[in-house]
């Protein structure tokens, strides 16, 4: 469900560049910034980077967190609602700054325009999905440099939302099939 999230969000960002932008390139990649081993994980440049850098539980209501009512001393729990905080980070060239912004700006007028997606608004969006919302979340100085320094990369003009929420119970476990490719990168069915 988080990568379903994650893929459909920068497929529609991507989409809205396209309409806004009259351009036919992918402006925005769902990426890590570096790999492990240290080297940059972003493919070309002059990209808005999707990066997720954090998850945690949503707390609902005042009820107790556990087991489904009635299903006492089984293994069944109540779903877990969980916030996703995703970094939007703008990886330019060098001298290419003012781009750099400007792209930034872009995000934040998306998310002006559509902070929330649903199956009626986001035909692409997982079945399985209820609905998301985005909020920017307010970020201090000392926060941002942990974030930077844990991701291992230098600080690149960017903006953090936090997407509420997902919920995972053992619906969402599917068989994963891997996609087939042939020689020349199609995929077959």
């Amino acid at each position: 469900m988080i990568y379903e999230s994650l893929s459909c969000l920068t497929d529609e960002i991507n989409q809205y560049f396209k309409n806004k932008l009259k351009t036919a390139e992918d402006a925005v990649v769902l990426s890590g910034i570096i790999n492990q081993d240290g080297t940059v994980a972003i493919q070309g440049e002059n990209k808005i980077v999707v990066t997720l850098v954090n998850v945690e539980k949503e707390v609902l209501g005042s009820g107790t967190p556990g087991r489904l009512a009635g299903n006492i001393g089984t293994s069944q729990s109540a779903p877990l609602n969980i916030n996703l905080y995703v970094l939007f980070s703008a990886y330019f060239k060098t001298g290419n700054y003012s781009e750099a912004l400007r792209f930034l700006s872009f995000v934040v007028a998306y998310f002006q325009y559509k902070n929330v997606f649903t199956q009626a608004n986001t035909p692409k969006l997982d079945a399985g999905i209820d609905k998301l919302i985005f909020e920017m979340a307010s970020i201090s100085p000392e926060q941002l440099n942990n974030i930077w320094a844990s991701l291992g990369a230098k600080y690149m003009p960017s903006v953090v939302y936090k997407m509420r929420m997902l919920t995972f119970d053992e619906s969402i476990i599917k068989e994963y099939r891997p996609v087939i490719s042939d020689v020349n990168g199609n995929s077959g069915v």
